[in-house]
This record gives structure tokens, sequence and C-alpha cells, in this order.
């Protein structure tokens, strides 16, 4: 009997944004080790689909879990199909500073970089 794998899923953090996620869940008081960074794929913004970060307790049922640069993050099965390959990054400009998100399964997007079509 042949079991089955759960998929995977495969997110990139560069090292600025790892840096950047472990300053902000540091100046959160009282978090639990079972804490991490939930990523995930809302509907909305201007392109149908943009992305979420909340630092959260612990995982739910049904997450991927998936540990980049010594940051833990959660992704539910809905965001995953969306997710899978991404990279999140972090980047500071003349226009500020933020997370962005190349995400090679993005079929479109819009100028704001945190908003995109699948």
């Amino acid at each position: 009997m042949a079991s089955v794998a759960a998929p995977d899923v495969e997110i990139n953090v560069s090292a600025n944004a790892a840096v950047e996620i472990k300053k902000f869940m540091a100046s959160e008081e009282d978090l639990p080790e079972t804490a991490g960074l939930r990523v995930r794929v809302v509907p909305g913004g201007c392109s149908g689909f943009q992305y979420s970060l909340n630092i959260e307790e612990e995982s739910r049922q049904g997450d991927f879990i998936v540990d980049q640069q010594g940051v833990r993050l959660f992704i539910d099965m809905f965001s995953a199909q969306y997710l899978n390959g991404i990279t999140v990054d972090y980047t500071s400009n003349m226009m500020g500073s933020g997370f962005t998100f190349e995400n090679p399964n993005a079929t479109g997007g819009c100028g704001c970089g945190t908003s995109f079509s699948a």
C-alpha cells in the first residue's frame, strides 16, 4: 500500500525579509515558541488577489509549515496553490519600504506590487 505524501509548498524568503520579519516578531510581546508568520492570499486588491502577512501564535490544522532563514511560515491549503515558488523580499527606497512578492504563478499584476491575478 503506497502512502500519498502531501504536496510541498516552496516559498523563498530573502535575507532582508528574514531580518525584518525577525525584528517584527521580536517586537511582539509574549509570543510562544510555536509562533510564525502566516502568508496567505485573500480576494481583493486591484488585480483579484492580494497578499496578507500576519503573526500568529500557532499553526492551524491543515497548514503547511515552512522554515526559511530561521523564520517559520504558515500557509493554508487555499493560499498554497498561489504561493508555491514565490519569493518574499523586503525593499527600501525613496517611495518607502515594505515587503514585496515575486510570484511566478501570477498572470498579471498592478503597480502596487501587493495584488495579482492568476
